[in-house]
């Protein structure tokens, strides 16, 4: 701890996941306390499934990888449409922030001394550091355990079984509105409570929006991001949906079937004129079944409609070495068993394409700044990175250094206020009545939302669900759902006002990428009437 002065500069943080962890961990090396906010226990985040590995031009495979190269294939991945200092920020840091993680005891896979790389979708380097196929849970584990010699310090905090109900917003003689804060509740007591000081969402993505049809845990709602945009947040490329195209059906979601499963030499094929025909190989020499995630997924579906193909795509990794298995991906192997009863060694796994990530979110710029004064946010929640399409490998990355990049600008902010006109207290939260829990959520929202923003998109299909989302009587809904149609009307507007294809986004009445008029970020907001469209140039290189 720094200073005692500096111990009144308490900052928020919604989400205990990768980014929330990250974020919380480096304000407190820092010596600034801050609060960590979370429905679920971090044992339970969404991060804790993430599989396949992270991202770092480390070179330890001798293809003489540079930070340079990890930025162009980023950037290109993206389909020049991520903010590009910011990029280069992520990727320049990628090694030294695999090297931290190193130094906290994660046990990425190595030969000898070297960390061992793999190779991910859209790259053409090895450059993905991995512990087996749980390396999220693994990278969890290391920063939980690392954040708890904080919180024994008092400089983390936890509020768990919390959830956020909206911001605290002040507005100064000059019209700027300032975040000071938020209210919580207590998901057991019903109890609301706020606090005060700078924000940091890492709140993670939308898949309450796509019941059925995620990858993600359904505790990432995304009602986070659809209440701060009710209160005036900008939001940003909410049409980038990336559709990940090996996953297979269970109850309630989507089961992911590893990128590293073809990293390791899993190949797609589908049956055609009665024998398996290797399509992504024949089409894409260069790549193969490594090509980015939208070129995959869209591949996938248009395979199972031509009339000489089967309906079924199939992942083949019945060819991998035994020391492949059990040095790189048993965890797979047994997840697939258990989950699928179908054991990948021996027999094809039946894969589709599955929502698996949202490109878009909270609009931050290169420091995790919103478009509101004094909040923040990071990882999947955020709108940064990643443009039209995300590279395998840069969720961790961007999630992990974004919470750090984030927790260095909410700290500078912190020292800039003051504290006795913020109503600052150091004591517990001034608690509310109980109130009711929410109801359940009205899923028509979802099924709207189902049928427009797959794969493939059209005018007509879009102005359809723009029709029927707007007719929905809100009468009788709860604020959230309420929220969630605010939400789900600017994803669709979103979708319509971009008339091209680039990457997860792809128009079949506007099939062609336009780089004139469309290079730019689709930006929405909402003045409490009316939702609001535009189109912002993308911060270039310097």
């Amino acid at each position: 701890m720094k200073s005692k002065s500096l111990t009144k500069r308490k900052i928020n943080i919604v989400g205990a996941g990768l980014a929330g962890l990250s974020a919380a961990i480096h304000l407190a090396k820092e010596g600034c306390p801050c609060r960590l906010i979370s429905l679920q226990p971090s044992e339970r985040a969404q991060s804790v499934m993430a599989e396949g590995g992270i991202n770092a031009a480390l070179d330890t495979m001798g293809e003489q990888d540079q930070p340079e190269n990890h930025y162009q294939d980023t950037i290109r991945g993206g389909v020049f449409l991520a903010d590009e200092n910011a990029v280069r920020n992520l990727t320049y840091h990628a090694p030294e922030t695999v090297k931290w993680l190193s130094s906290l005891g994660v046990p990425f896979n190595r030969i000898g001394r070297e960390l061992e790389l793999r190779n991910f979708g859209g790259q053409k380097k090895k450059r993905t550091a991995y512990a087996r196929s749980s390396t999220g849970k693994i990278l969890m584990t290391a920063l939980i355990d690392e954040a708890r010699k904080y919180e024994a310090a008092g400089l983390i905090r936890r509020y768990p079984h919390h959830r956020f109900t909206r911001l605290l917003l002040s507005q100064t003689e000059n019209n700027e509105r300032h975040c000071v804060g938020l209210e919580i509740r207590d998901t057991h007591t019903g109890q609301t409570g706020q606090l005060y000081g700078a924000v940091i969402l890492a709140s993670g993505g939308m898949n309450s929006l796509f019941p059925g049809m995620t990858t993600g845990t359904t505790v990432n709602t995304g009602d986070v991001t659809a209440q701060v945009f009710s209160q005036g947040t900008a939001l940003a490329n909410l049409e980038f949906i990336q559709y990940h195209p090996t996953t297979a059906a269970i109850p309630g979601k989507r089961c992911l079937i590893s990128e590293a499963a073809r990293g390791e030499g899993g190949r797609l094929f589908v049956n055609r004129d009665g024998k398996p025909w290797y399509f992504m190989e024949e089409k894409y020499p260069e790549l193969g079944n490594l090509m980015p995630r939208d070129v995959v997924s869209r591949e996938m579906v248009l395979v199972v409609k031509d009339p000489a193909c089967g309906d079924q795509v199939f992942l083949d990794m019945t060819h991998i070495d035994k020391s492949v298995w059990d040095r790189k991906l048993s965890d797979l192997r047994e997840e697939c068993i258990r989950l699928l009863a179908t054991d990948p060694k021996k027999e094809y796994l039946p894969v589709s394409p599955g929502i698996h990530y949202f490109m878009g979110g909270i609009y931050v710029d290169e420091n995790h700044a919103s478009s509101i004064r004094g909040l923040y946010a990071a990882g999947e929640c955020a709108c940064q990175y990643h443009g039209a399409n995300r590279l395998g490998g840069n969720s961790m990355l961007g999630a992990l250094y974004g919470g750090k990049v984030a927790a260095s600008a909410a700290r500078q902010y912190a020292k800039t206020l003051d504290w006795q006109k913020a109503h600052w207290t150091e004591a517990a939260p001034d608690w509310k009545a109980a109130v009711h829990p929410d109801p359940a959520v009205d899923e028509s929202i979802a099924e709207v939302l189902r049928q427009a923003l797959g794969i493939f998109r059209t005018e007509e299909e879009l102005i359809r669900a723009l029709e029927q989302l707007t007719a929905i009587d809100q009468e009788g809904l709860t604020l959230i759902d309420r929220n969630r149609l605010l939400l789900a009307r600017a994803m669709v507007m979103s979708a319509m006002n971009r008339k091209e294809s680039r990457g997860a986004h792809t128009r079949q009445d506007y099939p062609d990428r336009d780089d004139q008029d469309f290079r730019k970020t689709s930006v929405v907001t909402y003045d409490g009437k009316e939702i609001q469209l535009s189109l912002c140039e993308i911060a270039r290189r310097v």
